[in-house]
């Protein structure tokens, strides 16, 4: 189930808000510019198939987010406990950085953590299953999968170079609670 916590950024062990009404969610996160939402409808393609199938499920949608973002293109990304270096990837993603353009994810399958950190408070979205989010460009924030990572999500590009990391070189990823606490 999706959900938000809010913290203080000095306080990692008390969280300010807890919601998993995905309404709720999308209000508190709409004045900080992400976008947070559930798309359904579609009949969820099987885990396994092919890039192409899932593509064409989400079509309409992502032909009407496309068009209100100016995104460019879309692929499927697949994690799991047997992707190469899951390890490493997920400490690269675990590190405080921001990107210059708008990272969007939609979660066909599995689940994932966005960690915002944005004007003294962090934010932990927990996207599942049929959820959208769009965290905009500069903003501070990391990702957790878990240890054990079983995800498939759609990417939306504006331009793919775009994806670089700049990592802020802070800890404060180390500081929040992760994914299997």
């Amino acid at each position: 189930m999706s959900s938000l916590t809010v913290y203080k950024d000095t306080t990692p062990e008390h969280p300010v808000l807890q919601t998993q009404d995905p309404a709720e969610m999308a209000r508190v996160l709409a004045p900080l510019g992400v976008r947070f939402e559930r798309w359904e409808g579609p009949q969820i393609p099987p885990r396994d198939a092919d890039e192409q199938a899932v593509l064409d499920v989400y079509g309409p949608f992502l032909d009407k987010l496309m068009g209100e973002t100016g995104a460019g293109s879309a692929d499927v990304l697949r994690v799991s406990p047997s992707t190469p270096n899951r390890d490493a990837l997920r400490d690269k993603f675990l590190s405080e950085h921001t990107h210059s353009e708008d990272e969007i994810r939609f979660f066909v399958h599995g689940s994932g953590h966005f960690i915002l950190h944005i004007a003294g408070y962090v934010y932990d979205v927990e996207c599942t299953q049929t959820d959208l989010i769009s965290v905009p460009e500069g903003t501070k924030h990391w990702f957790d999968a878990g240890p054990e990572p079983d995800m498939v999500t759609l990417r939306i590009f504006t331009h793919k170079e775009g994806w670089v990391a700049r990592y802020t070189g802070t800890d404060i990823a180390r500081q929040f609670p992760s994914y299997e606490n």
